[in-house]
Formats: structure tokens, C-alpha cells, sequence
């Protein structure tokens, strides 16, 4: 149901399509998994600043990714919760808390990107030019890398989402579980070419941006481990940048099999499911994969967890 009140700032959100009897198991399931991001990044950040081994230029730009795991799920899952347990037509939510849960979700999925690029440029310094890595990634050069991949964003989504406000609204009814850019501009009576090229350009240069330079580094990293007879080179090149690898293909086929669901009206209900997928599985999958292939986390963690021996009283 659609109300025509002209740019009313109280919208309607759809929220998730689920039948009553698998409102509480969704729910669970959504709690759970937002619980675990939660601990499990704050965890590791803490680890990570608490520990000064880990305090190297790849774990410290790795910290980039919690606080952004942290950041999109936190605007986007206690909210469906909450909407999960309402009926359809109490999904309310004023027009401003919408523009900021649509800024801050894809503020997560650009930040992903940019972040997973300047950790491709640490990893191929690390191992492509070993011998001036520490002259290289001061910690000077981590905070401007940090700081661009951040800004880079903020100025994307931020001209994305500008284009969409400057609309006027005749519909009220967001299609979808939360609210994001596309959500926002069909409320929209409004001529959208200018957003929609935006929107298509914004994603071809993200992505030829991110697939670009990760092709390119690791290709350089491989022609380096091919050509290297260091067995101890190798095998750090296969540690590290198989993790970053392996959190990044993650990133990469969530995001364009929602963009392939985009083009078959028929699958909206699992186009829906899988963007919120698409904030959950990487939160949940970071701090496990990382800690696992880490080291350094798992001395760290071992230690933490280690039983200490209780002596006897004399």
C-alpha cells in the first residue's frame, strides 16, 4: 500500500517477508549472528591494539575492516530485528534515520572495497619489495592509506546519496527490508537519469577499481613466488595473501550476485535476503578467517587462553 502524501517524512518500511511461523527462527538467527560480529571484531581489534607484536602495518589496516563490519551491521540488523517482530503496517521510520541507514550501508560495502585495496598494496610491498617494506608502510603511510580508503568512500557514497535528497518524494512505501539508495529514489515522482548513471557508474569504477588492482598486485606477487627460490618467502606469500584472498572473492561474488538478482524482477524476495547476507557473512567470516590464518593471532590467543599451572602449597 502506497500513500501519495507529498515529501512526507514518515516512511513505511517493508521489512522482511516472512511467513509467521519462521518470524523467531529468523530472528534468532539475526541475533546470533549480529552478537557474533559484534564480539568477535571487537575481540580482535582489541587484540590487536593490546598485543604490540600484531602492531604491524597488515593488522593495523586490517582493523579498518571490524570497525566497518561493525558499523554496517550495527544500522542495519537491530533495526530488523525489531521490524521482524512488528506487524507490517507499524514498520515505521522517519525520512532522515532512512538517508543515514542508506549512507551508512553503503558506506559499508564501498569501505569493504577500498580497504581490501590498500591491504592488496601492503601485501604486494611486503613481499615484492621486502627490503624496503619498513621504509615504506611507516606508520605515517598506514594512516594516509587508511584515511584515503575511508575518504574515498565517504565522498562517493556522499555524492550518491546527495543526488538522491535533493528529490522530491510523492510515494512513501520503501520495497525493501532497510532502506538504501535505490529504496530512496523510487519514492521519487522525479526525472532519476542523473541518478541512475550515477549509481551505474559509481559501481563500475568500485569494481573495475577493486578487481583491477587486486589482479594486478597478486599478479606481480605470484610472477615474485615463481621466480624466487626463498621456500620461507613462499609460503609467507601463500599465508597472507591467501587470506586477503580468500575475504575478498567473499566480497566480490556477494556483491554481483546481487547485482545479477537486480535483473530478474522474479527473485526480489532472495535479491532482499542475500543484501542482508551480504552484511552478515563477511562480519561473521573476517575475524575467523584472519585469526585462523594469523600466526600471530594464534600465539596471541593460545597464551590468552592458556591454563595456568597452579602451584603447590607448602
Amino acid at each position: 500500500m502506497e500513500n501519495d502524501t507529498y515529501n512526507s517524512f514518515t516512511l513505511l518500511l517493508e521489512g522482511l517477508n516472512v511467513s509467521e511461523e519462521s518470524t523467531y527462527p529468523v530472528f534468532l538467527f539475526l541475533f546470533f549472528s549480529y552478537l557474533f560480529i559484534i564480539v568477535a571484531n571487537v575481540g580482535i581489534a582489541v587484540l590487536v591494539f593490546k598485543d604490540k607484536n600484531l602492531h604491524q602495518p597488515m593488522y593495523l589496516l586490517f582493523c579498518n575492516l571490524p570497525f566497518n563490519d561493525i558499523l554496517g551491521n550495527s544500522i542495519l540488523v537491530p533495526r530488523l530485528l525489531i521490524d521482524l517482530l512488528r506487524p507490517p503496517s507499524e514498520r515505521l521510520i522517519s525520512y532522515y534515520e532512512c538517508v543515514l541507514q542508506a549512507f551508512t550501508s553503503h558506506m559499508f560495502g564501498t569501505n569493504t572495497y577500498t580497504v581490501l585495496m590498500i591491504m592488496a598494496f601492503d601485501r604486494y610491498v611486503a613481499i615484492c619489495n621486502p627490503l624496503h617494506y619498513a621504509s615504506i608502510m611507516t606508520n605515517k603511510m598506514v594512516m594516509k592509506l587508511t584515511v584515503s580508503a575511508w575518504g574515498v568512500a565517504f565522498v562517493l557514497v556522499g555524492i550518491l546519496l546527495g543526488l538522491t535528497i535533493r528529490l522530491n518524494r510523492c510515494r512513501t512505501m520503501i520495497m525493501n527490508p532497510y532502506c538504501e539508495n535505490a529504496s530512496l529514489f523510487k519514492l521519487s515522482c522525479d526525472n532519476v537519469f542523473i541518478n541512475n548513471v550515477y549509481g551505474l557508474t559509481f559501481t563500475v569504477v568500485l569494481f573495475t577499481a577493486s578487481i583491477g588492482t587486486t589482479v594486478l598486485t597478486y599478479t606481480k606477487i605470484t610472477v615474485v613466488c615463481l621466480t624466487s627460490k626463498s621456500k620461507s618467502l613462499n609460503s609467507k606469500a601463500l599465508k597472507t595473501c591467501s587470506t586477503h584472498l580468500v575475504v575478498y572473492m567473499i566480497m566480490v561474488f556477494n556483491g554481483m550476485f546481487i547485482i545479477f538478482l537486480h535483473r530478474f524482477p522474479q527473485y526480489t524476495d532472495y535479491r532482499k535476503f542475500f543484501s542482508i547476507l551480504f552484511h552478515i557473512i563477511p562480519g561473521g567470516l573476517n575475524p575467523i578467517i584472519y585469526g585462523v590464518q594469523s600466526k600471530e593471532i594464534r600465539k596471541f590467543l593460545s597464551k590468552l587462553f592458556e591454563t595456568k599451572k597452579i602451584l603447590p602449597v607448602k
